[in-house]
């Protein structure tokens, strides 16, 4: 009677085991697209921060008189 229980004990703790060892893979994964969507994320910004010098070389290029804005 007594190894029922064990027995009964040892089937949930695998389960719980199982669902720990998937949750970890999961986490794993999102760790991973939170990193490449950050590495994107700062593409973007590198991408902006070009365009913003480019549009000031235009405006003072179009402003001769340097005539403040």
């Amino acid at each position: 009677m007594t190894s029922q229980p064990d027995d009964l004990m040892l089937v949930y703790l695998r389960r719980i085991d199982g669902k720990v060892d998937r949750l970890g893979d999961d986490v794993r994964e999102l760790n991973g697209r939170v990193t490449a969507v950050g590495e994107n994320l700062a593409g973007v910004h590198r991408r902006i921060d070009r365009v913003e010098l480019r549009i000031e070389r235009i405006e003072r290029r179009l402003d001769p008189a340097g005539a403040p804005h």
